[in-house]
């Protein structure tokens, strides 16, 4: 059996990971702020360490004696500086790698992460790459997800209140939409084989590329509205909604508005393939039942 490190452990990738892994016998370490959070886990065996990936010195010591790790930039929808944010968390676990001789790392990447500007929330993940391809003697395979399925989730209190969906990306712009329990699946496999060695990435694309304008219509359908509509919004409106409206600091929003620009404008995606090895099975109607679950709850 072996031993790992999980971060993001209580989140919708690590908590699958390290579910996962428990069950398949092995030892887990996970690093949480929030003991309660992390109670499901611990109570299956999971070992706690207090704080976030921020500080080396707790890092350092969750990963003494471990096999293999997940990383991953944990959120912070207030903070300051995003990007800075990032490489705060990024350093840390970097200079940690280092010092216990880690061997074997899955990280948490995104499309748009092959570009070292003009990619707004995504500029820290490339710099995450760099960092980690630059441990000598590691392994590390960084899992490029796309548009997370679970971020139309936020738009069920609009449909709700003004009928429509809406965000500032294209309505009818096709791109690959992943659920995040098929990138927990990923990670895990390959954290159960270790199958992989160097530096290396691996897109993790959803099952088809879709637009919004079809994504409103499957999502209309599961909560009794097929005629719902999709709206872009301006790039202003977008980012004053999100500080005012759902309290993301003024550089997160601007950050966050960075990233969808480069996506409208063609430049996040890599020209990638398509294949059985990045294509995963949850489709969107597979999700809608998650989406009715949050509707019914605003």
């Amino acid at each position: 059996m072996s031993t790992y490190l999980i971060t993001g452990a209580t989140g919708n990738t690590g908590k699958p990971v390290a579910l996962g892994l428990l069950a398949a016998g092995h030892t887990v370490r996970i690093i949480s702020r929030d003991a309660a959070k992390a109670k499901t886990l611990t109570d299956k065996g999971a070992i706690l360490f207090t704080g976030d990936t921020s500080d080396a010195a707790l890092v350092t010591k969750a990963l003494t004696g471990v096999d293999a790790a997940y990383f991953m930039v944990p959120m912070d929808w207030t903070s300051a500086d995003y990007t800075a944010h990032q490489v705060k968390h990024v350093n840390a676990f970097a200079a940690a790698a280092k010092a216990t001789g880690l061997k074997k790392l899955v990280t948490l990447s995104s499309v748009g992460a092959h570009l070292p500007e003009g990619n707004g929330v995504v500029n820290g993940l490339y710099r995450m790459e760099q960092a980690m391809n630059a441990i000598p003697g590691l392994d590390v395979l960084h899992l490029r997800a796309t548009y997370f399925m679970e971020n139309t989730l936020g738009q069920a209190g609009m449909i709700k209140q003004a009928g429509i969906m809406g965000s500032p990306v294209k309505a009818d712009l096709k791109i690959p939409m992943v659920a995040t329990r098929d990138i927990g699946a990923k990670a895990l496999a390959h954290l159960l084989s270790l199958d992989f060695s160097g530096k290396s990435v691996e897109y993790v694309l959803g099952p088809r590329d879709m637009s919004y304008n079809e994504a409103a219509g499957i999502l209309g359908s599961a909560i009794g509205k097929p005629d719902l509509s999709y709206v872009q919004f301006p790039y202003d409106q977008a980012e004053q909604a999100m500080v005012q409206q759902m309290g993301a600091g003024p550089n997160v929003a601007k950050r966050l508005i960075e990233f969808v620009q480069c996506l409208n404008e063609g430049h996040v995606m890599e020209p990638v393939q398509r294949s059985a090895s990045n294509t995963t099975p949850t489709d969107m109607k597979d999700f809608a039942a998650t989406f009715k679950a949050v509707y019914e709850m605003n």
